[in-house]
């Protein structure tokens, strides 16, 4: 993260990028679906006042994570489930997982995409079924998986069954751009995870189905909502690592899980379990990819790079009124860390 760049506006990048994708799931599947986006949206900033009247933490709202947080659970959501799915995952990915755990710049993993991976086992039957044009359809990469027929170029543009938000790799591709150019997002988590899906599909066409198979390796890119993942939830600054080795090998990880859970066990969670799993993973990565030299410089320089990463965790959270506290925190940690 910039250091003058406040989170209220890197959200607010965040939401105009996500535009594309709601405008076109609201187009894809009807008003319902804009509706359910607003009830999800509607239980986050609900849960981000009762945590900030709970937890003492004033107004947190300004900085607008709670809206990118209910927005994309709902892009994640079926078009046509009740309404209470998104109410109550929405709520639950921002007071338990987000505030729980201390508030934005302090979860450890991604709240949308652990919620949504929850509910993945505890309501697998509303989270799996998909119906389009009035017909119940299972989604392209289900379709694909049996052998069946799919439309390559209806993926990219969206006119497929699936999740609101998960349909159009054009609309998401958009938004991704933007925050490229906007510098929100670099190309190392993204690229590397598509990349990362691209080899192990083509390894798993070439050895299990008889040779390689392209239009099966780009349907498992364009569809199961691998973009939105990729370049919305797997690149949240707080839950993933800090160096470019370790974004690398964050994205590789997540790359491999995806494949490995589409492959071998559930097909529509993949993208959500190896997200989470990628985040749990970031405290090791992290640890193994801070430079260390030998030496006594060696030992001083990384604690100041221990140092720096506590005071972008307080860039995080200056708009809060903890911020006094946390910054009198890190002073104190500074200098015990500089006299040992």
């Amino acid at each position: 993260m910039k250091d003058n760049t406040s989170t209220n506006k890197i959200m607010a990048d965040v939401i105009i990028a996500l535009l594309p994708a709601l405008i076109f799931g609201v187009y894809n599947f009807g008003l319902n679906a804009l509706i359910l986006v607003l009830v999800s949206v509607l239980a986050s900033v609900i849960g981000e006042l009762i945590c900030g009247f709970v937890f003492r933490r004033g107004l947190t709202l300004k900085d607008l994570s709670s809206v990118v947080t209910g927005l994309i659970f709902g892009l994640l959501m079926p078009p046509y489930i009740p309404y209470w799915i998104p109410a109550i995952g929405a709520g639950f990915a921002t007071i338990i997982v987000k505030h729980v755990f201390g508030g934005i710049g302090r979860n450890y993993v991604n709240p949308a995409a652990t919620s949504k991976a929850i509910m993945m086992f505890v309501l697998t039957g509303y989270m799996t079924s998909f119906v389009y044009n009035g017909v119940t359809t299972p989604a392209p990469l289900i379709v694909a998986e049996g052998g069946g027929k799919i439309d390559l170029l209806q993926m990219f543009i969206g006119n497929t069954a699936g999740t609101i938000g998960e349909t159009s790799a054009l609309a998401l591709l958009v938004g991704a751009i933007y925050l490229f150019i906007r510098k929100v997002i670099n190309w190392r988590i993204p690229v590397v995870i598509i990349l990362t899906v691209a080899v192990y599909i083509t390894i798993y066409t070439m050895v299990a189905r008889g040779g390689f198979d392209g239009e099966y390796v780009l349907a498992h890119i364009l569809s199961g909502g691998l973009l939105l993942g990729a370049c919305f939830m797997a690149t949240e600054y707080t839950t993933s690592p800090t160096t470019p080795l370790g974004q690398v090998i964050y994205a590789i990880v997540i790359g491999v899980v995806i494949c490995s859970f589409r492959l071998f066990y559930d097909n529509l969670g993949a993208v959500v379990y190896g997200i989470v799993v990628g985040n749990l993973a970031t405290i090791v990565i992290n640890l193994i990819t801070v430079p260390v030299s030998f030496g006594k410089g060696g030992r001083r320089k990384a604690k100041e790079a221990e140092i720096a990463k506590e005071e972008e965790a307080l860039e995080i959270a200056k708009e809060r009124e903890e911020f006094e506290k946390l910054k009198a925190e890190i002073i104190e940690n500074q200098r015990a860390n500089l006299e040992k």
